[in-house]
């Protein structure tokens, strides 16, 4: 393999181009440096061997003792400076890779380290799908910490996590406001169907006024129905209620007590009415997405906002060309405060585990992190499995 680097002060660009010429036919797998530290199978080997373009690594701080990498860029520049002042090298990877995190660790292992950096403490941000044998590989680099730039963790296999004893951090009370805007904005635009109005003007076929022209939806004095009252939700619902003047209805396993005094009634399954509006914010798996479909067919006035998937980043079959869905690619999150405090807490998560901090004892009150006029505290903010790890608690 063919690797430069170019180094610019604290900051080096790693391109790999794969040498096209290998025949790798004859091994089922390949097996890294003197001990095994990953194994990949052929079907990867095959991937990496049809690449034409490079692959361009950021690496951040390279000769720092301790080895981070994220297998997205991430915004701001807070959460390499947090890690790079902590003596830590940080690995950013290329989006185009973000769908094959495996492929990503056979690559990193197959760049030329200096033989000490086998002693070093791998730990990872990133928010792809990790069970069995990712968690097993990346213990086996030496790896203790991983967390995701997300408050959710279904996409982690957190038993997996446990058994090689890599503590999950997870980024919660950053996101609330800004995800229940979102889902404002969501039933809004299905609401006045703005989506099919934007593609219209733009398409050069409005002639004037017409009474019966894109008639949506009221909001006002309808009736909000929240599935899920925690923060989020109850942000959403407030939102909606106290803006729109709308009744509230809603469902959670636990009494939601900052939204009793707004309840008004009680009506089951709500969104199978025929010109109800759907939003989901949440999680893709909670709907049934090809029923969803049959059901946007069969009631044009029936409207969905969504901002995940069943299956993401695909969508169910006949779902993109149902003029009554709004679909926007999961970025309820999406606002700069937001996405930036994300990244600085994935960061902070492991660079708690790398220096051995206690764990923060209320990871929903998480704002002292996210001051840049101070240091934070030396806590990881919130690692999700710390009892199943026995890891301590902060004092602070």
């Amino acid at each position: 393999m063919n690797a430069l680097c170019f180094t610019v002060n604290q900051r080096s660009t790693w391109q790999l181009a794969p040498p096209l010429s290998a025949n790798f036919s004859k091994y089922r797998c390949i097996f890294i440096r003197k001990r095994p530290r990953l194994a990949v199978p052929l079907r990867l080997i095959s991937l990496f061997e049809i690449m034409a373009k490079p692959i361009s690594i950021e690496v951040w701080n390279p000769s720092g003792k301790y080895r981070v990498v994220s297998t997205k860029p991430m915004p701001g520049t807070r959460w390499i400076r947090l890690l790079t002042d902590q003596d830590c090298r940080v690995e950013v990877k290329p989006s185009s890779f973000f769908q094959n995190p495996l492929l990503y660790l056979f690559l990193i292992s197959l760049l030329t380290f200096p033989s000490s950096d086998l002693h070093r403490e791998e730990d990872y941000l990133l928010t792809e799908d990790w069970g069995e044998v990712l968690f097993s590989a990346l213990r086996r680099a030496g790896g203790t910490a991983f967390s995701n730039m997300a408050v959710g963790y279904n996409n982690v296999d957190v038993n997996a996590a446990n058994k090689h004893g890599v503590a999950v951090g997870n980024t919660p009370g950053v996101l609330t406001e800004t995800t229940a805007e979102l889902a404002a904005s969501l039933s809004l635009a299905a609401a006045r169907r703005i989506v099919e109005a934007d593609q219209f003007m733009r398409a050069g076929l409005y002639d004037g006024w017409l009474p019966n022209l894109f008639v949506g939806n009221l909001l006002k004095g309808q009736t909000v129905g929240v599935i899920g009252a925690g923060r989020i939700g109850s942000a959403y619902a407030r939102m909606m209620i106290e803006g729109f003047k709308m009744n509230l209805i809603y469902y959670d396993l636990y009494q939601a007590t900052r939204l009793e005094k707004f309840v008004t009634g009680m009506i089951s399954f709500f969104f199978y009415l025929p010109d109800a509006v759907l939003v989901n914010a949440s999680r893709g798996p909670v709907i049934d997405e090809a029923a969803l479909v049959e059901h946007l067919k069969l009631n044009p006035m029936f409207r969905v906002g969504l901002d995940v998937f069943e299956e993401e980043p695909f969508m169910k079959p006949g779902l993109a060309e149902q003029k009554n869905a709004v679909v926007v690619p999961h970025i309820a999150s999406a606002s700069k405060w937001t996405r930036e405090g994300m990244a600085t807490l994935a960061a902070l998560n492991v660079l708690g585990k790398i220096k051995g901090y206690p764990v923060w004892s209320d990871p929903n009150s998480i704002e002292t992190f996210l001051k840049e006029s101070s240091q934070p505290p030396p806590a990881s903010p919130s690692i999700v499995n710390a009892k199943q790890l026995g890891l301590p608690s902060s004092k602070l």
